[in-house]
This record gives structure tokens, sequence and C-alpha cells, in this order.
């Protein structure tokens, strides 16, 4: 079966638009241009178009996708697997959702009681599951499966007030972090006090606190681009600045 940018578009609920894109960009290169110019794509553009769409799901970029699709070692069909998996833990988590939706409903709606931990369990499990997709394989590698589970542990059952507080100095910590860059110097005060302020917000998921773990963690915040991008949003080089700014607190440098 082939099928021309018209036909492909409606199949896949995507306008004609951006397959043209996609061949632009060399994502998705139609199998022909037969006589009269147009675009003819066949089954195997079918299958590497239901593949970036999957992609597209699960949130990345084109860019991104472009990378893996185009990999000589790309495997559809552990591609498709791995799809299987995200999507039934997305699943997860938006029954989850739900399950909390229905029941702050049913406290509006008869009065039916819901604890403070009830209330905020669909944030708290999107929260892990995000912190997995992005970073789990890194934690679980430097601190093994049984502090991350018991990290994990500790989240899903804080309180609201707990929960609260838990977001609140995260942001406390990257407003402080932003002044201490203004200062650029790692050992000075504000700096410190962004270290400091660190610390507490890993104490509130972690076990117990130490010294040496949370230098290590500055460290990963550098030696890991995902990490060293969420922090150099708020200024290129704000990771490293952290980074030395735990060390000097933690007396590890």
């Amino acid at each position: 079966m082939e099928y021309t940018v018209q036909k492909l578009g409606q199949i896949a609920g995507i306008s004609p638009r951006t397959l043209r894109y996609y061949d632009e960009i060399g994502i998705l290169k139609p199998a022909r241009i037969n006589s009269s110019g147009y675009r003819i794509y066949g089954l195997a553009e079918v299958d590497k178009l239901q593949q970036i769409l999957f992609y597209k799901e699960l949130g990345l970029g084109l860019d991104a996708i472009k990378e893996i699709i185009n990999e000589p070692s790309f495997d559809s069909l552990i591609a498709l697997k791995e799809h299987r998996c995200k999507l039934l833990d997305k699943k997860k988590q938006l029954e989850l959702l739900i399950a909390n939706v229905d029941k702050t409903i049913a406290v509006q709606e008869r009065g039916i009681t819901m604890t403070d931990s009830e209330k905020f369990a669909g944030f708290k499990q999107k929260l892990i599951d995000n912190n997995e997709k992005k970073y789990g394989q890194e934690i679980r590698t430097k601190y093994g499966d049984e502090a991350v589970d018991k990290s994990n542990k500790k989240l899903k059952g804080m309180n609201e007030e707990k929960f609260l507080e838990f977001e609140q100095l995260g942001v406390q910590v990257l407003e402080t972090l932003k002044e201490a860059l203004a200062t650029g110097d790692p050992a000075g005060e504000a700096a410190q006090k962004t270290a400091d302020l660190h610390g507490k917000w890993l104490s509130f998921t972690w076990e117990s606190y130490s010294k040496e773990a949370h230098a290590g963690l500055a460290q990963m915040y550098v030696d890991d681009e995902r990490f060293t991008a969420y922090y150099d949003e708020l200024q290129p080089g704000a990771a490293e600045f952290l980074r030395d700014a735990i060390l000097i607190y933690t007396g590890m440098n």
C-alpha cells in the first residue's frame, strides 16, 4: 500500500504540512517522488512515522527522535516494546490522577473524607515518574535501587503540608542560587545559603543526609548534561557554580 502526503496525513491524524516538514529536516523521507512530483510513502515510511509519533507522545523533541530512529542499530521491535512499557507507566499515572480527581469530586459532592496524602498522591507520583524517566538510570547506578526506592517512598508518604514545603523550598533554592550567581563567589554568603537550602531540600526525600552524598550529587549536576541544562537555564555555568558552592559547604572541595 502506498500513500500520498494527503492520504498519509489523514490516516495518521497530522497535517500534510507536517509531513513535508519531516521530509525537509530529514526525519521522514518519502519512498519516492512520482512522475507528477508527489511524495509517495510505503509501508516502511508508515512504520517509521508511527515510531516518530510514539516518541513525540513521550515528550521527545524532533532532533532527539531523528538521532534515535536514524541510528544504524535502531531496532523497531525493541523500540515498540519500550514504547509499550512507557505507555503503561503513563497509563498508571493517568489512572492515579483520574482516581485523585474522582475522590476530590466525591469530597465536594458527598462530603467523603479524603486524606492529605490522597489529595496529592497523583502529583507526587507524577514527580517520581518524571524523575525516573529523566534521571532514574544514573541515580540508581550511583546510589543503588534500595536508596532510590526509599526516597520515592518517603516522597509518596508526605502529607499536604510537607509536600508544599518541599516544593516551595525547591523554588527557594533556585531563587537563592540566582542571587548567588550575581555575586560570582561560590564561597560567599548567598552561595553558601543556597548550598544549605539545597541540602535541606534533599533531606525531604533522602533517608539520611550525608555530606559525601550531597557533594556526589553536586558533581553529577556537572557531569550529566541533563542536570546541567536544568540549572543552566538560570544562567550558563549555574550548575558548575552550584557544584562549587556545595563542595565548599560540605568541605569536599
